[in-house]
C-alpha cells in the first residue's frame, strides 16, 4: 500500500511539473526525458522505503 501511495505522489508530481514545464514552452522532448527521470527516481525511493529488510540467514 504504501508503495501505491509513493507512486501516486510520483505522478501528481510529474504532472504537475510538465504542466509548468508545457506552459514555459518547454520543448515536449524534454518534458517527456524530465517525466521518465522523476519516475524513475520516484519508484527507486519507493521501493528502498517501503522494502522489508530479510531475515537474517541461519
Amino acid at each position: 500500500m504504501s508503495f501505491a501511495l509513493y507512486l501516486v505522489g510520483t505522478l501528481v508530481v510529474i504532472i504537475g511539473l510538465g504542466y509548468g514545464a508545457w506552459l514555459a514552452h518547454v520543448p515536449t522532448q524534454w518534458i517527456v526525458v524530465g517525466a521518465v527521470v522523476i519516475l524513475g527516481l520516484g519508484i527507486l525511493t519507493g521501493v528502498s522505503r517501503t522494502r522489508r529488510k530479510d531475515p537474517p540467514a541461519a
